[in-house]
């Protein structure tokens, strides 16, 4: 006999935010939000203090599966240009889901606009992880500019995910020559 342990209201209410705002965006509405978790606004506000508090704990408890999904492990022994490849096949895979809507951290950036916001500052930070993640595999590669490559495969990952995020293209057969040619060119092994 198995015995479903019962989730308390912080962790409702961080997945609720979690979906509802990368399927509806960032301006849903606190009562969606409360509604959805089954908690009330009162108790959202003693634990989380505003929707803004909310909506950044809950993209960063998304942080560790999202780039567990997507970075190969730190001991796998595929050469660096594989590596990268790895994570572009990650991304097309998942764009084919019909629940794909793009790489929640970029969405949320574009949504708030402001950079200083809480939710923000997080989704920055991975987005940033994943920039010096390219570097440092095009430095152990080889590529002739690692911080060029870095930044011009972030440029494919972020508008490939938001091409695929909003039903203009799809990724498969898109993204792996498009990122092959960028390693070609600099000479990535």
């Amino acid at each position: 006999m198995t015995t479903e342990v019962k989730q308390g209201p912080r962790e409702r209410l961080l997945e609720a935010a979690a979906t509802l705002t990368y399927r509806d965006g960032v301006g849903i509405g606190v009562e969606a939000l409360c509604k959805a978790a089954g908690v009330s606004k009162r108790s959202m506000y003693q634990l989380f203090g505003s929707k803004d508090e909310l909506l950044a704990a809950s993209l960063e408890r998304r942080t560790s599966a999202y780039t567990g999904a997507l970075l190969p492990a730190a001991d796998d022994d595929r050469s660096p240009r594989e590596r990268i490849l790895h994570v572009f096949a990650e991304v097309e895979a998942q764009s084919g889901a019909p629940e794909f809507y793009g790489c929640p951290f970029l969405a949320a950036q574009i949504e708030l606009k402001d950079r200083s916001h809480p939710a923000s500052r997080v989704a920055h930070q991975v987005k940033e992880n994943l920039t010096a993640f390219f570097r440092a595999e095009a430095e152990r590669g080889g590529a002739s500019d690692p911080g060029l490559l870095a930044r011009q495969l972030s440029l494919v990952f972020d508008g490939g995910s938001a091409r695929a995020g909003i039903g203009a293209d799809q990724l498969t057969g898109l993204l792996a020559p498009t990122v092959i040619t960028l390693l070609d060119a600099t000479g990535m092994r």
